[in-house]
């Protein structure tokens, strides 16, 4: 379950640039690879320690360091003194509930998002942030767990596709927020199945299975709308290039995700619109439904009314009543409850309530 706020009692009272972790509690340990790149040539290993990174800060193409796991906050710092990160940046990084944002620093910039998959087992939207370090030959990425949606940009430095190969670390950056932005798409598809479904059987009937994923798919836009708003912000600070580290060459392509970054909004708010539609239209139903119990019920008790009136009359106890002592007094009595009976029901029929 993504929780919008998360507890951070640990941090209170800390100087400032503490980096404590704010995330679930992990013992896992924390994977740092590397993969380096040029036009010509890729390797790729995983560092045995923090400290094996050291040589990457001087590569001579492009670095890009991945580190898995940031609940282990010796690690961060290691890192954060090799690469000579500011105290606060390596708070942030250790801080999983930030909001995403962009800091320009004299020799890097920070650039901070939310990434969103659906867990392969419980298929509970799992928000993950992902904190990228752009510098002059090297990118650095903070994950906090194992597995991310970044594989299809392995392959292309691997096999030389596309621009990656060719550009610096600030085409690599845009292909790391590209990356994210796009899944955001196929989150987007599978959430407009789920709510295709839900309002088929919300026309037909008032179902909460329905309701339910219509109830479910409103939190994760609520998610996706808090990290997507400040994040087209920051895309639209890279674009306009003001830091060194993003060059004019590439300015084009944060242009082009930022276009996509607003179409998701776009679709959000859609979304959103007709989630309400569905909720209204559920909550309707729901109303329908019981208007139509309590015409059922009121049209028995007004049939049984005059019946009940009948039955009381000669229930009563008196002794002098003519009808007690006449032979066929029973039978009559009962054709006059059946007359009224159906008397009732033709003219319940006749006015279209039945």
């Amino acid at each position: 379950m993504i929780r919008l706020f998360q507890k951070s009692r640990l941090r209170a009272g800390l100087p400032p640039g503490t980096p404590v972790h704010t995330g679930d509690e992990k013992t896992t340990p924390v994977i740092v690879s590397v993969i380096d790149y040029g036009e010509d040539r890729v390797t790729e290993q995983v560092l045995e320690t923090p400290d094996a990174a050291a040589p990457f800060r001087e590569s001579k193409d492009v670095s890009w360091i991945n580190v898995t796991g940031v609940h282990d906050a010796h690690v961060i710092k290691t890192l954060g003194e090799i690469f000579e990160l500011h105290s606060l940046v390596l708070e942030d990084i250790v801080n999983t509930s930030q909001r995403p944002k962009v800091e320009f620093f004299d020799d890097y910039v920070l650039v901070v998002v939310t990434m969103f998959y659906y867990d392969g087992e419980t298929r509970e939207l799992v928000a993950e942030q992902v904190s990228i370090v752009c510098g002059k030959t090297m990118v650095i990425t903070f994950q906090e767990r194992e597995g991310d949606i970044f594989e299809p940009l392995r392959n292309r430095i691997r096999h030389k596709k596309g621009r990656v190969r060719f550009f610096g670390t600030d085409y690599l950056t845009y292909a790391l927020i590209d990356s994210i932005v796009d899944h955001y798409y196929v989150l987007l598809e599978d959430m407009q199945g789920r709510i295709e479904v839900a309002e088929e059987q919300l026309e037909v009937s008032a179902d909460e299975d329905a309701y339910r994923t219509v109830h479910h798919c409103k939190k994760e836009l609520l998610y996706f709308r808090r990290a997507l708003w400040p994040l087209r912000e920051n895309i639209a600070v890279l674009q306009r290039g003001e830091s060194p580290f993003i060059g004019d060459s590439v300015e084009v392509f944060f242009r082009d995700v930022y276009d996509h970054t607003v179409h998701v909004i776009e679709a959000i708010e859609t979304f959103q619109d007709v989630l309400a539609g569905l909720r209204e239209l559920y909550l309707s139903s729901l109303s329908n439904r019981m208007n139509e119990v309590m015409k059922v019920l009121t049209i028995f008790a007004s049939i049984f009314i005059p019946l009940t009136f009948i039955a009381g009359i000669y229930g009563m106890n008196f002794e002098f009543m003519p009808e007690l002592a006449w032979r066929w007094g029973y039978f009559f009595v009962w054709g006059v409850m059946g007359a009224v009976f159906c008397a009732m029901v033709l003219y319940f029929r006749k006015k279209k309530w039945l």
